[in-house]
């Protein structure tokens, strides 16, 4: 199944679903990103997230609320001067 994107282009919309050591896999066959979940309600919904900031059509700041969510004090996340490591080059 094919569909426009915004740009006018075509996406095919071939998702392939696994499981693979007790986690649901999912993978966009058009871009590649592949994700995991304990669900596959949950694979499909990461990969959904995974493949917009792969297209760059969301991406945002998380909140100071989501930060201490996930154990993290909003005062310490802070951007260092190193440089990335060697997998984001």
């Amino acid at each position: 199944m094919a569909s426009s994107t915004r740009d006018g282009t075509e996406h095919t919309d071939e998702i392939r679903l696994w499981r693979e050591d007790g986690w649901w896999v999912a993978k966009d066959i058009e871009t590649g990103v592949t994700t995991q979940g304990e669900s596959r309600d949950a694979a499909l919904a990461n990969l959904d997230e995974a493949v917009e900031l792969h297209e760059g059509e969301t991406g945002r700041e998380p909140t100071d609320e989501e930060l201490r969510e996930l154990g993290i004090d909003p005062a310490d996340n802070t951007t260092g001067d190193e440089e990335p490591p060697d997998v984001l080059d």
